[in-house]
């Protein structure tokens, strides 16, 4: 569980939202956050699939009317298990791009980089005087073909194109101008993300049996990569700059103030967490019945909130370090996302001494914390297969998760192409979005006002044992009230924020956004559609 929890987010998402929301003063919503949103829903996940032992689909034989809800939860994962694994063939990519003496990215090569590609502004345009009257403005290029000299104090700077961007852009996606340009599939692209799937396949042909074992690496390597970061980042110059942005003096707490930053922190803790993707259902649907399905919920949630604090440290101690060598302000290297971890960080690893062998560990890093969170979102998908048709599954659990597999890297393909990053960027705009957070609305509707909060109770004490009033009172006020009400606060957000998606300044056609409405669509459309089924279905009248 803290495998799936802790994935690519706690790394590139957190650590920027702390230093963009009020640095150390973004720690308080986010823990308020994690108490009123997070727990309580996490907590719930775990006792439903192990109170039931069954998928996210079947579960809702509770409550036959929202058996849509687990459906969604199905899809959206998906089409989130198509992208995430494209990112993880980057991860191979630059994993592999590493293995040489000097870093491809650490200078701009002839044979990719054009006229912008540079660490330092460069000058564009200056004043030349050709007699003692006469001067006027020329363009750089054409003051050196003709020998001329740029009168002091006149050069119009402009500010460069870092190398690792092109390299990004230029070799690793092959970039084209966007989603209408779809170009060709990038081949090496498409073997990394092959390779991908040929891992994820070869971890879970056993379904939770291999996987269990695979995970004891995948989960606990991130830990001793991020702690070998922050040592060697607190060693450098310019790292405690860095840090001070990112949590100590240059911390904002007026922007507390700002409904922004809180729904920051609920959202961050909400996706951080993976609550609603039905991944937590499935494997707690393997729990034991009596295991302490309470005591997990904490120790996975605390985990995974302390490794995203704690990967802040790796991140801003090396980018202030590379503030400090470039002259910039920290404000200036600051990015998150892709831009982070493969244009920001790698820029900063190609200036460390070693740069191969650090980035090396930085992309293995990330391999392995995007590989766990896949392996659970795949078993998502397998064990919600088990449940509808039980025995084909037990004589043929291998050929079935290698043809999910297979199924999801030709769909994962289009990721691939020239417009690969669109793509991918489209995908996690629409689907990861607010169908998730539709999903989990519903779900805790489902089981605590509709299913009963009480019997909910009961049926949790059955596993752990009875408890006091007092320990209840607070996840019944969580579960009752403030949980789903602070749910609904960010979706209505999150509605009316909503902008047409766009990557960098790009933005995406007509064709782009109606296709992403299509697909969020197909995502929510199954719970009125099942809902309707049911009752229809149903013995008596729509009262009874």
């Amino acid at each position: 569980m803290i495998g799936y929890a802790v994935g690519l987010g706690n790394v590139w998402r957190f650590p920027y939202l702390t230093y963009n929301n009020g640095g150390g003063a973004f720690l308080i919503p986010y823990v308020i956050m994690l108490a009123l949103a997070g727990l309580p829903l996490f907590f719930l996940e775990c006792s439903m699939g192990q109170f039931s032992s069954l998928g996210p689909v079947s579960i809702w034989r509770i409550l036959p009317l929202f058996q849509g809800v687990g459906i969604t939860m199905v899809l959206i994962s998906i089409f989130v298990t198509i992208y995430y694994n494209v990112i993880i063939a980057y991860s191979l990519y630059y994993l592999f791009a590493s293995f040489q003496r000097e870093l491809p990215w650490s200078k701009c090569s002839i044979s990719w980089a054009d006229g912008n590609c540079s660490r330092s502004p460069f000058v564009t345009h200056c004043n030349v005087s050709i007699s003692i009257n006469e001067t006027f403005q020329a363009n750089k290029s054409w003051v050196d073909a003709n020998n001329l000299t740029c009168i002091n104090g006149s050069e119009v700077y402009q500010t460069g194109q870092l190398p690792s961007e092109q390299y990004w852009n230029k070799v690793a996606l092959q970039r084209s101008s966007g989603l209408d340009e779809t170009g060709v599939i990038v081949w090496y692209l498409a073997l990394c993300l092959l390779l991908a799937w040929l891992i994820v396949g070869a971890a879970l042909f056993k379904g939770i049996k291999s996987s269990g074992k695979v995970v004891y690496f995948t989960a606990l390597f991130p830990y001793v990569v991020l702690l070998i970061l922050v040592i060697r980042g607190a060693t450098l110059e310019g790292a405690s700059k860095g840090i001070s942005y990112y949590i100590g003096a240059q911390s904002d707490f007026a922007k507390l103030k700002d409904a922004e930053v809180w729904k920051d922190a609920a959202t961050q803790i909400f996706y951080s967490l993976s609550v609603a993707w039905g991944g937590l259902v499935a494997l707690s649907s393997y729990n034991k019945f009596n295991n302490n399905c309470y005591s997990d919920a904490i120790v996975v949630c605390v985990t995974n909130c302390l490794t995203s604090v704690f990967a802040g440290f790796a991140i801003f101690s090396i980018l202030g370090h590379m503030a400090h060598i470039s002259g910039k302000e920290v404000t200036q290297v600051v990015k998150s996302g892709f831009d982070l971890a493969f244009i920001a960080y790698p820029e900063a690893l190609a200036q460390l001494p070693g740069g191969p062998f650090w980035s090396i560990l930085f992309f293995f890093m990330l391999l392995t914390l995007g590989l766990d969170s896949q392996f659970a979102s795949i078993e998502t998908i397998t064990t919600t297969i088990q449940d509808l048709f039980p025995k084909v599954m037990k004589k043929m659990r291998a050929p079935i998760t290698l043809g999910c597999c297979l199924v999801l890297f030709f769909l994962g393909l289009i990721c691939v192409t020239q417009a690969g990053i669109y793509w991918v960027n489209l995908i996690d705009h629409f689907c990861a979005g607010w169908g998730i957070l539709i999903a989990a609305i519903l779900e805790i509707i489902g089981v605590i006002w509709i299913y009963g909060g009480n019997r909910f109770i009961d049926d949790i004490e059955m596993m752990i044992g009875a408890k006091r009033w007092i320990f209840w009172l607070w996840w019944r006020t969580c579960w009752f009230v403030i949980t789903p009400i602070l749910l609904m606060s960010i979706l209505i957000w999150s509605v009316i924020q909503f902008r047409r998606p766009k990557y960098g300044q790009i933005p995406y056609p007509n064709w782009g956004v109606a296709l992403g409405w299509c697909m969020i669509t197909f995502c929510i459309i199954w719970i009125p559609i099942m809902a309707v089924i049911n009752i229809i279905q149903a013995k008596g009248n729509i009262f009874q």
